[in-house]
């Protein structure tokens, strides 16, 4: 009987977990939103907006391809392949399955009014791109891991500074895009090796 009663529990104590959670999320959410930041909302704006349809991955992946040499054309092309599967999962599979609406900005300042996407919140697909491409390239040139995963983060807090994303939207595209990021290298360099086996 004792067990019965656990598993009818189950659910609701899951409910108000998921229900605290996103308390939290839109607390910090409304922290960020009512936090005066005259200096950092004209870059953020502008940041978030540049990153719409990855024109800011394809402006870093052609700058690695024409300065970088070899390993810069490597790296701009494995950051924009991680961009596109990155982008498909968050866009066409996750945001399918989670109908969470954006955030309502009715307070926020006009200086912070990026586009708002008619697509649902929740996850970030910019966030997810972001990271994707960090990871991605700099598996070819690790010594711009540093400045790409600060770039991708700065992003990823763009889009809550400008009231398109809660902080949760963020946090999980974020670890679907260091996942593909950091997995797509391995399955492409498996791929080439075992293409070269066979040849040999």
């Amino acid at each position: 009987m004792s067990s019965q009663r656990e598993t009818e529990n189950h659910p609701s104590a899951l409910a108000q977990v998921l229900s605290e959670a996103d308390a939290i999320d839109r607390a910090v959410y409304i922290a960020i939103a009512t936090t005066d930041t005259p200096v950092l909302d004209g870059p953020m704006t502008r940041l978030s907006d540049l990153a719409n349809y990855s024109r800011l991955w394809f402006g870093v992946a052609g700058a690695l391809a024409v300065f970088g040499g070899r390993p810069g054309r490597q790296a701009a092309l494995r950051g924009l392949l991680a961009v596109g599967v990155a982008s498909a999962v968050a866009n066409l599979v996750v945001k399918n399955i989670f109908d969470r609406r954006r955030p309502h900005r009715p307070d926020h300042p006009e200086r912070r009014a990026a586009r708002m996407p008619d697509s649902t919140s929740f996850p970030s697909g910019h966030t997810a791109s972001a990271f994707a491409f960090a990871f991605a390239a700099s598996s070819s040139m690790p010594l711009l891991a540093l400045p790409l995963v600060s770039l991708a983060a700065a992003v990823g807090y763009s889009r809550v500074h400008t009231g398109v994303h809660y902080p949760g939207d963020v946090l999980v595209g974020f670890i679907l895009g260091s996942v593909i990021g950091t997995t797509l290298p391995y399955v492409l360099d498996h791929h080439v090796a075992r293409s070269h086996s066979c040849r040999t």
